[in-house]
Parts: C-alpha cells; sequence; structure tokens
C-alpha cells in the first residue's frame, strides 16, 4: 500500500520512510503539488494510496463523498520534523494497517489515534 503526502507535510519526510521501508510519494514530486483537496484524493484513490495530511478538509469531503477510498490519515500534532513525522507515521502504519486497508479516516493527537470506517453515509 501506497503513501500519499499532501502539500502541507515536509518532502523529506518521503526519504524517511522510504528508509523505513516504506513505499511513499510526495504530492510534490508527481507534479500535483497545486491539485485541490478533491483531486489529491482523486490521486490516492486511482493509485491505492493513503492519503497523509495536516488537513480536516479531506475527511470531510470522504464523509460528504459517501466513498470507501482512499484511506486518509490526518496528523493533527503541529510542528513535527520530517524524522519524527515518518516515526510517527510508521507507528501509526502498523496499528491501522488492516482498516487502512479496508477504507478508514484515521485522526492522529498526542495522546492516541482515532479510526473510522468508510464509508462513513450509507
Amino acid at each position: 500500500m501506497r503513501r500519499l503526502l499532501d502539500q502541507c507535510l515536509p518532502r523529506s519526510t518521503v526519504l524517511h520512510l522510504r528508509n523505513a521501508g516504506i513505499e511513499a510519494a510526495h504530492v510534490g514530486e508527481i507534479g500535483s503539488v497545486t491539485a485541490s483537496d478533491a483531486q489529491i484524493l482523486d490521486i490516492g484513490r486511482l493509485q491505492g494510496a493513503v492519503v497523509v495530511t495536516l488537513d480536516a478538509d479531506f475527511h470531510a469531503l470522504l464523509a460528504l463523498s459517501g466513498i470507501a477510498r482512499p484511506s486518509v490519515i490526518r496528523i493533527r500534532i503541529e510542528g513535527l520534523r520530517a524524522e519524527d513525522l515518518a516515526g510517527l507515521l510508521v507507528r501509526v502504519l502498523e496499528v491501522c494497517k488492516d482498516d487502512l486497508s479496508e477504507g478508514a479516516l484515521v485522526s492522529v493527537i498526542e495522546s492516541g489515534i482515532r479510526i473510522r470506517h468508510l464509508p462513513l453515509i450509507r
């Protein structure tokens, strides 16, 4: 399962994830730095990627759309350096692997992880 990092996240996080054996890309690497949130969700869905972001709009778009893909991880911890963010993502991916493969919205805060399965509206 591939990870697609939104433009609000450091590009160098991708290198740390790749060094940890995780397939990842940043929207800037694939020429989509100016893509809208809806377009990034479409790219994630088409590529079978989990979208990683700081932006709450992704969760809202998926909730309103009623679709089950792509899964989205929203990091709600500001100011993480690329290496720390990558380490956090490695842990989140271990905990949420099955949920993400089935379609989920994952919110990560300092005290834990919340998982909601997609679609939210049936």
